[in-house]
C-alpha cells in the first residue's frame, strides 16, 4: 500500500510512518529480515552523529553498527518521493543491480521535532578497511576537502578535485560499471532530478582474494551459502537474476581465509537489459557481491587489487524554478567553470564522462 500511514504516539513525540509495507517489502527483496533491521534500528547503543560536509544542512546519523544512515528531509522532498515511489521500486526490480543506494528503507515523521526522517543503508559498509570516501558530482566549483593529517581518528568524505589523478581500477568490471552509471543517471534524468551523487570508496583486496585458486565445487558450496534468503541480499524471483544449477556436485567445506565470493569464481550469473531491449555484456560476473558474514547488499565492486564501494544517493532534488535561477546566477559567478546547478540532462551526461574519464 502506497499510500499507507502509521502513526504511533509515544510519551513525548509522535511519529508517523509512510508507505511502511512497500519498504518492508524491499527490505524483504534485499534479504534483510525485519529482526534483523529493527535489531540495527532499535539497539541499546547510541546512534552515531555523521558530521557532514554537505551544503543541504541535512542532519545525519549512523546507526551504531554503522549499517544504516538516518537523514533529514524537508517536506517538498518527502511529497516527490512518495509521488514517485511506484517508479523508482520499478527501476529496481527492472535492474537489480542498479546503483541507486536503496532508500528508503523507512521513511518517519517525528511531531513533536518536526523533522521527516529517512533510514538508508551505507554505502560504505562494513568500513573496517576502507582508506578513503568520496563524494562525486562530476563538477568542479566546491569540490575539494581538506583531507584529514595522517593518523588523525576524523573520517572525511573527499570530493572530486581530492580523486584527481586517480582512477577506479576494475579491468574487464568496467564495461558494466560504465553501462549501470549510464542506465540510473538516464533514469534520474526522466525524473527531472540533479545533485545526486556518485559516492565511491576503496580498500586494498586481501592477498588471497587477489589469487583466489579454488576448486570448482568449493565454488558450488560457497554460491549456496552465498544465496541463501537468510544470509545474503540475493532474493529469488528478482527479475534480471539467472541461478545456475547443477546438483550432482559435491558438497566440500568452503575453503578457510576465502570469506568472499569472488566474482569471476561464481556459478550465478546476471542478466540484464538496456534501455533498448538488448542484453548488456559483461553481466555473467556478479557485480553485487556476496559477503555471506556480513551482508552487504550493496555494490562492492573488486579490481584486481582494490575493493570498491559505489552507490548513487540523494536522489530528490528536483530541477525547479528556484534551480533555474541558481543555475544563471553561477553562470555569471562561475564563467567558464562546472558546477552543481545544470539542467538534469546536463547533470547526468556529465557523471556518465567522470565516471568514463576515471575508470580502467
Amino acid at each position: 500500500d502506497f499510500r499507507s500511514e502509521v502513526t504511533q504516539i509515544h510519551q513525548s513525540f509522535t511519529m508517523e510512518t509512510f508507505a511502511g509495507p512497500v519498504f518492508s517489502s524491499l527490505r524483504g527483496s534485499l534479504g534483510l529480515t525485519e529482526a534483523e533491521y529493527q535489531a540495527s534500528l532499535c539497539s541499546d547503543s547510541c546512534y552515531l552523529q555523521f558530521i557532514s560536509n554537505s551544503k543541504s544542512k541535512a542532519d545525519f546519523f549512523l546507526t551504531n553498527n554503522k549499517r544504516f544512515f538516518l537523514k533529514t528531509q524537508n517536506k517538498r522532498e518527502i511529497k516527490f518521493l512518495l509521488s514517485n515511489l511506484r517508479i523508482y521500486l520499478e527501476h529496481l526490480r527492472k535492474y537489480p543491480h542498479s546503483l541507486l543506494v536503496k532508500e528508503p528503507q523507512h521513511l518517519l515523521f517525528f511531531c513533536s521535532l518536526q523533522k521527516y526522517f529517512i533510514v538508508m543503508q551505507s554505502v560504505f559498509y562494513p568500513d573496517d578497511r576502507i582508506q578513503a570516501r568520496y563524494d562525486i558530482k562530476g563538477c568542479e566549483v566546491s569540490r575539494w576537502t581538506e583531507p584529514e593529517p595522517e593518523g588523525s581518528q576524523i573520517i572525511v568524505v573527499l570530493k572530486d578535485l581530492n580523486f584527481e589523478g586517480q582512477f577506479i581500477s576494475l579491468e574487464r568490471q568496467r564495461p558494466w560499471l560504465v553501462q549501470q552509471v549510464e542506465i540510473d543517471s538516464g533514469f534520474l534524468q526522466r525524473l527531472n532530478v540533479l545533485d545526486y551523487s556518485l559516492l565511491l570508496a576503496h580498500q586494498p583486496l586481501h592477498h588471497d582474494e587477489r589469487h583466489q585458486n579454488l576448486s570448482f565445487a568449493s565454488l558450488i558450496v560457497r554460491t549456496k551459502k552465498s544465496v541463501n534468503p537468510g544470509s545474503s541480499p540475493v532474493h529469488a524471483g528478482v527479475p534480471g537474476e539467472v541461478l545456475e544449477e547443477d546438483a550432482t556436485l559435491p558438497s566440500p567445506e568452503p575453503e578457510s581465509g576465502s570469506k568472499f565470493l569472488h566474482p569471476r569464481d561464481s556459478t550465478i550469473s546476471f542478466t540484464q537489459t538496456g534501455p533498448d531491449g538488448a542484453e548488456l555484456p559483461d553481466l555473467k560476473a556478479q557485480n553485487r557481491r556476496l559477503l555471506p558474514n556480513l551482508k552487504n547488499p550493496l555494490h562492492v565492486i573488486d579490481g584486481p587489487e582494490q575493493r570498491y564501494f559505489i552507490g548513487i544517493i540523494d536522489i530528490f532534488t528536483v530541477y525547479s524554478f528556484r534551480k533555474r535561477l541558481e543555475h544563471l546566477w553561477k553562470n555569471l559567478r562561475h564563467p567558464g567553470k562546472s558546477f552543481s546547478t545544470v539542467s538534469p540532462q546536463n547533470y547526468s551526461l556529465r557523471l556518465c564522462q567522470w565516471v568514463q574519464n576515471h575508470t580502467k
